[in-house]
């Protein structure tokens, strides 16, 4: 929890302010390119904090989930309207909890955008506030669906990082072909997303098909090792 809640008190720090300490403040906390030489960098992406205090969370929540179904869902409510309560009021008051503050905008709509726009890279007290929240109480309210639905989500739910990987690749070799199909060099998607043509994308629509498509096809992939990891020869594939 202090992780999480007190990490945000050192966004002033900067990898490039430590000098010889940059490429380490970068990994644990700000996710800052790091050069290793004049031509070659890294992105560590996802910094540990406070990735590594979500994570020790999540085991904790472990032996609340072992309760009888009407107390779980009590918890699991209760700590997600917390968290979610939490999230509005430190938004409402624009201070502590992330990097960018909110601002009045032209409409509305583009108001309540700012207000929800926080930061993911690397995650703020704020961002995880508003996904962790949400999250529990979907959680909760999940255990009165029926078996079919909850079903499939378990089938990902059990192998989390091994959709997570996998799916990158999937969805950026579908990148190439659409990129290919579209007129564009296939060579100009052999890289990050953020370096793909200016003039490249599809509707939002189209997003969702696409996403709707991928886990679709992942979903016999993560059924599959689901079935096999932990069991003997293939113990060591339960930590993916």
């Amino acid at each position: 929890m202090l992780l999480i809640v007190g990490h945000n008190l050192f966004d002033a720090l900067h990898a490039e302010d430590l000098k010889a300490w940059g490429p380490l403040w970068a990994i644990l906390y700000t996710g800052e390119d790091i050069a290793l030489t004049s031509t070659l960098t890294i992105d560590p992406f996802y910094p540990l904090v406070p990735w590594v205090g979500v994570m020790a969370l999540g085991y904790a929540l472990g032996p609340m989930l072992e309760n009888g179904v009407p107390r779980r869902r009590r918890l699991l409510l209760g700590m997600g309207m917390m968290l979610t309560a939490a999230f509005v009021l430190l938004r409402v008051a624009n201070g502590y909890g992330d990097p960018k503050p909110w601002s009045a905008q032209p409409s509305t709509l583009v108001t309540v955008l700012s207000f929800l726009n926080t930061t993911k890279y690397p995650p703020s007290l704020l961002y995880l506030l508003m996904t962790l929240g949400p999250a529990l109480m979907a959680l909760a309210l999940f255990d009165r669906t029926p078996a079919l639905l909850t079903r499939f989500f378990i089938v990902f739910g059990r192998v989390p990082l091994f959709f997570y990987l996998v799916h990158l690749y999937l969805i950026h070799g579908l990148a190439v072909g659409a990129g290919y199909l579209s007129g564009f060099d296939p060579r100009a998607f052999l890289t990050l997303f953020a370096y793909f043509p200016q003039d490249y994308g599809f509707s939002l629509p189209v997003v969702y098909w696409v996403w709707i498509g991928v886990v679709a096809m992942l979903y016999p992939l993560c059924r599959w090792y689901g079935a096999i990891k932990g069991r003997r020869p293939y113990q060591a594939l339960a930590y993916l």
